[in-house]
């Protein structure tokens, strides 16, 4: 007896395995990853501007101890800081910071930059980035209110 049973597998219809993903799901994909950056992105760029205000603050506290520990050292004087950038005289050339410090919050070239005044910024900007008063030795940082909160940009 013949065995023809390979010639009647033959004749029936084999079904095909897919092993790919459709198009279909491949764009409810991309939908989904599309709106979870949607909600993710605002939320770095709350935290980014959270560590500027930190950093700032930091940086503050940083001159002010400096300024006290030259004022106690000096019998009572201030250093002479000159408006510019960076230019805080003593505090740099006698060790008291190591670098001149950098107000994130307003950021770019004038972030170093120093005024010399006696009152807060009113409104955000740019031009500076430090506000010092060389009769009381009193600094407060740009685009930061008396009571020491950012301006909104």
């Amino acid at each position: 007896m013949l065995n023809c049973s390979h010639i009647a597998d033959a004749r029936l219809p084999r079904k095909s395995v897919s092993r790919g993903f459709t198009l279909v799901e491949i764009l409810i994909v991309v939908v989904i990853l599309g709106i979870l950056a949607a909600v993710a992105v605002p939320q770095f760029s709350a935290a980014t501007d959270d560590a500027r205000v930190v950093a700032t603050k930091d940086q503050l506290e940083k001159v002010r101890k400096a300024l006290s520990i030259y004022f106690v050292q000096q019998n009572g004087s201030y250093p002479g800081v000159t408006a510019g950038s960076g230019t805080w005289g003593e505090l740099l050339t006698g060790n008291y910071m190591r670098s001149a410090p950098v107000n994130g919050w307003v950021g770019g070239v004038n972030s170093k930059t120093i005024i010399i005044g006696s009152t807060a910024d009113s409104a955000f900007q740019t031009t500076h980035g430090w506000i010092y008063n060389p009769a009381t030795g009193d600094v407060l940082a740009g685009s930061f209110s008396a009571s020491g909160d950012p301006l909104p940009r």
